[in-house]
């Protein structure tokens, strides 16, 4: 009985401590005018938010591959490999049966007829994707587009009045105010927690393009393309990982400001694929560089410490056209104070290739503006899109048994039909076997959609194709995608 009234004394006092804090902060003040210090409702902001966030499974389906794989030149004699395949050693291939993947995830439903945001890795590589709605309704997804640049997916379901968030401006959010997450951690629907904006514009490494929203709401597995939201329920962010050593929340979570959400769905729902403005400049904080020369011995003064230090300047960019250099920092951008890296790399995520934008940057301490117009990936103005196989202008399939012996190759695909496309511009012809695209090995039709994808949208849209025709010629050949 005493070790029972020690677990009721204890009890009661857990309670009374959750109460008490409970009581702090669920004050009646739902705008932004309320005297220094003044705690927010919470609740308000979390039944705005909780019908707008949505559970998402993710399901990959097991599937059959062929692998390289070394012979173990140790091992023990296998009468069956030294007949019929592999003899001396060397690599072998092999069929294995991958294991059927399932995983969970959260989004926000951003318009009435069904559009989700999540991050791109919740939903990539998937075969099917369910979503769950807070009143426990089910929908099938289909991906609208990705983007692994930024984690950031845009998906669909069909519906109509549905419940879609109010998104706000994460320029607006201040260093201190109070958040919440939004989302589904550990499969446990519908969870929110609270915390502050403890930093922006954060760079961690994560992502090639990143301007993360900082905030010790805690942020666990699941919660990840869940909602962060304002006082006034509104989206600021999309809640992309956690930094922890033990792979659960430790303190601290990030999220993908608005500010760039907003540009990628535009840009997905339109063209398929995110239109990147370059500014064709590489560098660091500059606060980074000095320290970094510090340790090599060097003191040096470039008239700040703040600002992008610009460590390389790509041939042929805007930055290049506009006659920038190493050892410039970048100090303002349309007369906007750029600090660090990723405040610029949020601005710029905004533009569309062919806006102009003036840059003020700091040579020899001299201060000088230049205007400039921002390029794609690909050096020009122009629209890119994701291109599929129909850019191709052909039919293929995979090799059969007797063509892998009769060439003695392992893997490839057979161009059967040559239609009017950049096949038939660089004279390949029906029956050639494709055996590598940019130095990836083709063994399904979809390593070749997928390599059409991204040369597509990337800085050098060719297909370089390796293969071999039924005769045992091998070939070579340059394949240009027209973004026409």
């Amino acid at each position: 009985m005493k070790k029972l009234s020690n677990y009721f004394v204890y009890a009661v006092c857990f309670i009374a401590v959750a109460l008490s804090t409970g009581a702090f902060i669920k004050v009646n003040a739902k705008t932004n005018n309320m005297p220094a210090g003044q705690p927010v409702d919470l609740t308000y902001a979390a039944d705005k938010a909780l019908p707008a966030v949505v559970h998402i499974k993710y399901l990959q389906n097991s599937k059959i591959q062929t692998v390289e794989m070394e012979s173990d030149p140790f091992g023990g004699f296998d009468p069956f490999e030294f007949f019929f395949g592999n003899p001396g050693g060397g690599r072998q291939q092999r069929k294995i049966q991958t294991p059927k993947r399932e995983g969970s995830g959260s989004g926000v439903i951003i318009s009435t007829d069904g559009y989700i945001v999540t991050n791109n890795h919740v939903v990539e590589g998937a075969d099917e994707l369910t979503v769950t709605l807070n009143d426990n309704r089910e929908f099938s997804a289909r991906i609208i587009g990705t983007d692994k640049t930024t984690d950031l997916a845009l998906i669909k379901i069909d519906g109509k009045n549905l419940p879609a968030i109010t998104i706000g401006d994460s320029n607006d959010l201040k260093v201190g105010e109070w958040v919440l997450a939004v989302g589904n951690p550990f499969n446990l629907n519908s969870t929110v927690t609270a915390g502050i904006v403890s930093a922006k514009a954060r760079s961690i490494g994560a992502n090639s393009i990143e301007s993360f929203i900082q905030t010790d709401a805690a942020i666990n597995p699941g919660n990840s393309g869940g909602a962060l939201v304002n006082t006034q329920g509104e989206l600021v962010g999309i809640n992309a990982m956690l930094v922890s050593q033990t792979g659960s929340y430790a303190g601290y979570g990030f999220a993908i400001p608005t500010t760039i959400m907003n540009k990628v769905v535009a840009d997905l729902k339109q063209y398929g694929t995110v239109q990147r403005a370059m500014l064709g400049v590489s560098g660091t904080d500059v606060n980074r560089y000095v320290d970094m020369k510090k340790e090599e011995g060097k003191e040096i003064d470039l008239g700040t410490m703040e600002g992008i230090y610009i460590s390389s300047v790509e041939d042929g960019s805007a930055g290049a056209e506009a006659g920038l250099q190493e050892g410039d920092v970048i100090t303002a951008i349309d007369s906007k104070k750029v600090k660090k890296m990723a405040e610029l790399q949020e601005y710029l995520a905004n533009k569309r290739p062919g806006d102009k934008v003036t840059v003020t940057y700091l040579r020899d301490k001299k201060s000088k503006n230049v205007s400039l117009t921002l390029k794609n990936q690909q050096g020009n103005t122009n629209v890119v899109k994701d291109a599929d196989l129909d850019v191709l202008g052909g039919n293929f399939r995979e090799i059969n048994a007797s063509e892998k012996k009769q060439l003695n190759i392992a893997t490839g695909l057979v161009v059967m039909k040559v239609n009017n496309g950049v096949l038939k511009d660089a004279g390949i012809n029906r029956g050639f076997i494709i055996q590598k695209v940019n130095d990836e090995p083709m063994k399904t039709i979809s390593d070749l959609q997928k390599a059409v994808k991204d040369a597509s949208t990337s800085k050098d849209p060719v297909l370089y194709i390796q293969g071999i025709y039924p005769t045992g010629k091998k070939a070579y050949f340059a394949v240009p995608l027209h973004n026409d």
